[in-house]
């Protein structure tokens, strides 16, 4: 494996285990996972230079396209929760409660 490889593998499951093991707040959830997108990101670009196909170079703006889409109704969800029950805690929010 080489160093860039492994940057990038480490970057992701970094994110992973931020999103499995702190999950106090949702916007520390959304960062975890936004970073997960842009290693996904960042190592299909390099995937895509490597191929030199035009139809891979496609790949990584459509990646990027439903990372901003991701990004923009995470950060919609968080104003409307802080709106709504005061705080971005998980562990306030119930999704049987109206």
């Amino acid at each position: 494996m080489t160093p860039i490889h492994f940057t990038f593998s480490t970057a992701f499951i970094l994110s992973l285990m931020g999103l499995a093991l702190n999950r106090s707040h949702l916007l520390s959830a959304l960062i975890c996972l936004e970073g997960m997108m842009l290693s996904l990101f960042v190592a299909i670009s390099l995937w895509s230079t490597t191929m030199a196909t035009p139809i891979c170079s496609l790949a990584p703006m459509i990646l990027l396209t439903f990372s901003a889409c991701e990004a923009s109704s995470g950060l919609a969800l968080l104003v409307a929760t802080a709106r709504t029950h005061g705080s971005d805690t998980l562990k306030n929010l119930n999704l049987l409660q109206c």
